[in-house]
């Protein structure tokens, strides 16, 4: 069926208030929700809905409490999200990581001890949007095996960057340092479909295409070594740097109970303007050379906005009973 994206983002929002959480703060989640399936990331939109909604029942997550907003030093600001959701502690601190950027050139954003965010570019997009670079990590529960290894070390663990430009983004990126993000393989085992060779490992550390095997085993890093070194910087940013726990120490993202997540996010905001002032420059370098060579692009140049979004029946009336409270 066919669903606006402010209707998605309305009934996201009365399905997280009737679980417990605060208006302002279902608010902020529920357009992250909306937002996600605006731009086709279906992982990171309702999928993730209903595990939001039970774990604010079980207390994993809260979905009231104010973050703590500071500023250590001029450029840096830090939010304590006090174990609850990523997207209101973010909104709380954007105002002013913007403008320590404009002051200082280059400034940092920490997010420490939230529950996931689930969609990374969903935040550096909105950096870009006051004309600053916005590059973001975040890591998640252990799921990644290192290269040649069995032991679930690292989580999907994305990066996310996001350049502006004249009308929206001049680039825009967000990936995970696994192979695959591990819905597609929730999502493959549900469809009862394989999944490729080099996606994941099963439990004995051999590569696998059934997905049930690879979720009793470990996913792969995406391009061998390369994506296993980012996938540590990642993590050593996400944790290291926000004073909030590493991969190995949460329990699966959508669990209904256990422990809060505890994770960070750090992002870096740049004012190309403070630098050499040549950003849109050199973009417009490259996309003249490659513009007849496609399908070559530059990522999120040509990224479409679905409105209204096809949703699938049975999702939709799973999230209208979850507005409803039930």
């Amino acid at each position: 069926m066919q669903v606006s994206v402010a209707d998605i983002e309305r009934k996201g929002a009365e399905a997280l208030v009737a679980y417990g959480a605060g208006a302002w703060q279902a608010r902020t989640v529920a357009r992250a929700v909306a937002r996600a399936e605006q731009t086709g990331n279906v992982i990171c939109g309702l999928y993730y809905l209903e595990s939001y909604c039970v774990q604010l029942a079980s207390g994993r997550v809260s979905g009231i409490v104010e973050p703590l907003v500071m500023t250590p030093r001029p450029g840096t600001v830090t939010v304590d999200a006090r174990l609850g959701f990523a997207q209101p502690a973010f909104e709380r601190g954007l105002p002013k990581a913007i403008e320590a950027a404009k002051n200082c050139g280059v400034a940092t954003l920490s997010i420490a001890h939230s529950h996931t965010c689930t969609s990374l570019g969903f935040f550096t997009e909105q950096i870009a949007a006051s004309g600053l670079i916005g590059i973001g990590f975040t890591n998640a529960s252990a799921i990644v095996a290192g290269l040649g290894g069995k032991k679930r070390v690292l989580g999907t663990n994305p990066i996310a960057f996001t350049l502006p430009g004249t009308d929206g983004p001049a680039m825009h990126a967000d990936f995970a340092t696994s192979a695959v993000a591990l819905g597609k393989i929730t999502m493959a085992k549900a469809a009862g479909e394989d999944i490729p060779l080099g996606w994941a490992v099963d439990g004995d550390g051999q590569q696998t295409t059934d997905p049930e095997s690879a979720l009793q085993g470990s996913l792969a890093s995406a391009a061998g070594y390369k994506g296993w070194a980012l996938g540590l910087l990642v993590e050593f940013l996400a944790a290291g740097l926000t004073g909030s726990v590493n991969s190995l120490d949460v329990k699966g993202l959508k669990a209904a109970d256990g422990p809060p997540h505890d994770l960070g996010q750090f992002y870096i905001l740049i004012d190309p303007a403070a630098h050499a002032g040549m950003l849109a420059d050199s973009v417009n370098r490259v996309a003249s050379e490659i513009i007849d060579d496609l399908p070559v692009r530059i990522p999120g140049s040509n990224s479409k906005n679905r409105d209204p979004v096809t949703i699938d029946d049975a999702l939709w009336t799973s999230v209208e009973a979850l507005a409803a409270g039930s």
